[in-house]
């Protein structure tokens, strides 16, 4: 341990109490998702940030690390570092797909920006922000090499069966815009392919209610399995995903599975971002964006729909096997990002406390 006698405290779930940090709130406090749910907890959420603001500058920490949250964390750090209490940032919001100007926006509030993707780095420089590519932690958690066996035993599938994985969103708006398309998507593939398997990983118990309401209202559903959790197997025993573009995309280029990636918004709000210059990239996917060219389909707005989406997985499913030059590019951006990144992130910042004492 770099500093065997250091005290935590802040805010937290169990296994950050379990490392040892004091929890003056639990982190379930701050996740509230949807914009009426937010109006709702706003004056409870903002009476939480005065009192910690005000707790951290009688405390004096050596550091303050705000991790993700931006729309709570941020106002936060900004008025720490003003204070003179060092801050970082950990995780770094998507500046490489859209609005990099927050970029400038994040080194007004931290002192340093701990970022999960080498692209990242390059785009705060060039805002004057100091910004450490650590290394993404889920990269670090999953094997270079997966075990389709066993997680197909696991599953309950055979090594011979054909199978589609389903990640339509962990949110239900993301499962309201795309769970129709999908499970359409999934109909016409299952037709062609009676024996074709298709699993569907509901992150979240209102998110299986969603996907079951879906399916009952659709004349044709297709048979499909749906898990509770259990993503990652989903990943690793399928042949093929069909997923809304986020970190779904990174999961399953990591567990090595062929993937469309697949995306639709209101026609207004994705002709507003274009226009205003909020998009910064072509390339929506995390396996593109690291790899600079589409690896992989994108499939997005009015080329989201049932026939195209079928379309394009076919080839995937039909295989005998995946592309070798596919995996070995996946295994490669694996690879890059596989740096170990809890110790790097902690080096990162002993290199600030370093530089602050």
């Amino acid at each position: 341990m770099r500093f065997p006698q250091a005290r935590f405290a802040g805010v937290g779930g169990a296994r950050m109490r379990a490392a040892g940090l004091e929890a003056w709130h639990d982190c379930d406090e701050l996740a509230v998702m949807g914009l009426a749910e937010v109006l709702r907890h706003l004056p409870r959420l903002l009476r939480l940030r005065r009192g910690l603001h005000q707790r951290l500058l009688d405390w004096r920490p050596d550091v303050f690390i705000g991790i993700d949250a931006p729309d709570f964390n941020l106002g936060l750090e900004r008025r720490l570092k003003a204070a003179g209490i060092p801050t970082v940032h950990y995780v770094s919001p998507s500046v490489w797909a859209w609005r990099a100007g927050r970029a400038s926006r994040l080194g007004r509030s931290a002192d340093r920006v701990l970022c999960l993707f080498p692209i990242e780095p390059p785009i705060y420089a060039g805002h004057g922000v100091d910004a450490v590519f650590v290394g993404h932690p889920l990269a670090d958690a999953l094997p270079l090499e997966p075990d389709r066996a066993a997680a197909r035993v696991r599953l309950g599938l055979t090594t011979d069966a054909r199978v589609l994985a389903l990640l339509p969103g962990s949110r239900l708006g993301e499962i309201a815009r795309l769970g129709a398309i999908f499970l359409q998507t999934a109909a016409r593939l299952q037709r062609e392919r009676p024996g074709l398997e298709i699993l569907v990983p509901a992150a979240t118990p209102a998110c299986r209610q969603a996907i079951e309401a879906l399916r009952a209202a659709q004349p044709d559903a297709p048979r499909l399995r749906l898990l509770d959790g259990q993503a990652q197997d989903a990943l690793v025993a399928a042949d093929a995903v069909l997923l809304a573009s986020g970190t779904a995309a990174l999961e399953a280029m990591l567990a090595k599975c062929p993937m469309v990636v697949a995306y639709r918004i209101a026609p207004l709000t994705h002709w507003l971002v274009h226009a205003l210059g909020l998009m910064r990239t072509r390339l929506y996917s995390l396996p593109n964006a690291l790899a600079g060219f589409e690896l992989v389909p994108e499939r997005m707005q009015a080329d989201c729909t049932p026939e195209t989406l079928a379309a394009t997985l076919a080839p995937l499913l039909d295989a005998d096997a995946p592309d070798p030059a596919l995996l070995a590019r996946f295994a490669e951006l694996h690879r890059s990002l596989r740096q170990d990144a809890s110790s790097r992130a902690a080096e990162a910042v002993a290199e600030l406390l370093e530089r602050a004492a």
